[in-house]
């Protein structure tokens, strides 16, 4: 119990109480829900890799996104996680491919550019042609998201020659109060203004 605990403990967002909780759940459930548990686990682990253009999760090497027919192979949204890109998708507005970097630049963690997949971004880039490229850099707009799109738009903008960098606007979300928005989300809201 100790063991499983601890292996739940290490899954994010999940701290000692709450892998307390489902290894009690877990230990109460029928043979078969454990055994079923066991094997999507496995079967995640043996099926799943990482797509070799975009590093999004895939089952089929290069993904859907990638090989997409009617996907805008000129256009390429960065992002930080493989899970943004359903936030994304929800919107119906994007129909070019994806980079997944796995994560954002966090000195304090120890997390620098070599840990990112940024390399590959650039080959990308310069293979298809970087001049006829725009590269939209989609991470959040917190202090380790804002550092890591500058990052990336500074190596972007050293290929010679360069392809378009844009960063995603940020600022007030759609049904929110403005009395309610700090300064740095006003801030943003007004520098991403546009005309009507």
């Amino acid at each position: 119990m100790t063991r499983l605990i601890e292996e739940l403990r290490k899954l994010p967002g999940v701290g000692s109480k709450s892998a307390q909780r489902l290894a009690f759940h877990i230990l109460r459930s029928n043979n078969e829900e454990a055994k079923n548990l066991a094997a999507a686990i496995s079967q995640l682990k043996a099926t799943l890799r990482l797509c070799s253009v975009c590093n999004n999760v895939t089952d089929v090497d290069p993904c859907a996104y990638c090989t997409g027919a009617t996907r805008n192979q000129k256009l390429i949204c960065v992002v930080e996680e493989p899970t943004s890109i359903g936030a994304i998708e929800k919107s119906r507005q994007y129909s070019g491919v994806y980079h997944v970097l796995h994560g954002t630049l966090s000195p304090l963690n120890g997390v620098g550019p070599d840990e990112l997949r940024i390399a590959n971004l650039l080959v990308r880039v310069q293979a298809a042609g970087a001049e006829s490229i725009e590269v939209i850099l989609a991470t959040s707009p917190t202090m380790e998201g804002e550092a890591t799109a500058s990052y990336v738009a500074e190596q972007l903008h050293r290929l010679k020659p360069a392809p378009s960098v844009t960063r995603i606007a940020t600022g007030v979300p759609a049904g929110s109060d403005i009395e309610y928005a700090d300064e740095v989300t006003i801030s943003r809201a007004l520098e991403g203004r546009r005309s009507l």
